[in-house]
């Protein structure tokens, strides 16, 4: 495996590329061109800069996150085949520049969903958060202004103020779309993408939904091993694969998170390792990395992963924010760069427990 850490890029990351290179372990980012718009093809120059800015500083891109999918492919609106065209346009480029990993989701409207950004805990940290129950008191339209003070600044992934800003007629977009719709939409996504998946050995590594439950009546279609099992088959190339995410098939406690990695052995294309603490099945906080600060058990998460023989790139997920750092909620550098050493220890630990026979 190879360690890493999302970076935004220069322009909109707290975080420098010359400080990750100072984490013991690290060797690459997973990166994105941040102020791209979905359904637009990326422009061959700017993912070269990208690289060679990456590269500059010692590093490797290990993966994009994300090349994302426009709302007109998930719900299969007329512009599906060209907004198609750009993402496989996209992708060739990504080849063409030795990059060889894409996470994506397939969650409608809302990318991923968080009541709070900055819960306290007991040891003065503050995390992201859920709570069903400030969900149901909210209509969707007042997500976005519900946690905004909270994102000190920065512009948080999938919830940009401009898709905000449409949340009703994104709504509207998807009233007809239920979760078979849905899924017969990403089939059909995956399936014309595969040829150019092929040609430049590109991994397109699905990410789960999270939380692993309808928000505000939204279907949701890869939240659980059954679920994840069924688009393997259904297209069923090497290339079509997951980003394991812990965080996101976790948020449901019924999930066998070692289970799920088992079932998927050869088609875990990435990984995003992290803690949840939960006080009731649908209020829960990011926790730090450690298996006692949390409730999951994440020796047997990276063993699980060490011995599938995953060898793709993983990284820390959802950090605290800690030592008074201002970040973008989740993506500072100090409990992220604590959580890959931790994860590095794991790994070393399983291997060498491996190698001697223990």
């Amino acid at each position: 495996m190879q360690m890493t850490l999302r970076w935004y890029g220069s322009k909109f990351d707290t975080v420098t590329l010359s400080q990750i290179r100072q984490i013991p372990g690290v060797t690459g980012v997973i990166t994105t061109l941040y102020d791209t718009v979905p359904g637009e093809a990326w422009a061959p120059e700017k993912i070269r800069a990208l690289r060679k800015e990456v590269e500059a500083a010692g590093l490797t891109i290990a993966g994009i996150e994300s090349v994302n999918v426009s709302d007109a492919i998930k719900v299969g609106a007329p512009e599906r085949d060209a907004h198609i065209e750009n993402y496989i346009k996209t992708l060739e480029a990504l080849g063409r520049e030795d990059i060889h990993m894409v996470c994506y989701n397939f969650m409608p409207v809302f990318d991923w969903t968080r009541t709070e950004l900055a819960r306290k805990r007991p040891d003065g940290s503050t995390v992201l958060a859920y709570t069903q129950a400030a969900v149901d008191a909210l209509d969707p339209e007042e997500m976005f202004s519900s946690i905004n003070g909270d994102m000190n600044g920065a512009v948080m992934p999938g919830w940009e103020p401009e898709r905000m800003a449409k949340v009703k007629e994104l709504f509207e977009l998807y009233k007809d779309v239920d979760a078979e719709k849905l899924f017969e939409n990403l089939v059909c996504f995956l399936q014309k993408i595969m040829p150019v998946c092929d040609k430049y050995d590109i991994n397109m590594a699905i990410h789960p939904d999270d939380p692993a439950w309808s928000v505000f009546g939204l279907p949701r279609i890869i939240n659980n091993k059954e679920n994840i099992l069924r688009l393997m088959r259904a297209v069923d190339n090497k290339h079509n694969g997951v980003t394991f995410c812990a965080g996101s098939y976790g948020t449901d406690l019924r999930n066998d998170l070692p289970g799920i990695i088992r079932a998927l052995e050869g088609r875990v294309h990435f990984a995003h390792v992290r803690n949840l603490k939960f006080n009731t099945p649908d209020d829960f906080e990011e926790a730090a990395h450690l298996s006692s600060d949390g409730s999951f058990d994440m020796y047997e998460i990276m063993k699980a992963l060490y011995e599938t023989g995953f060898d793709g790139p993983i990284r820390p997920d959802h950090g605290r924010m800690i030592w008074g750092e201002v970040a973008m909620p989740g993506y500072g550098l100090y409990d992220r760069a604590l959580g890959a050493a931790y994860l590095n220890g794991l790994w070393e630990a399983i291997d060498k427990a491996k190698k001697r026979g223990i």
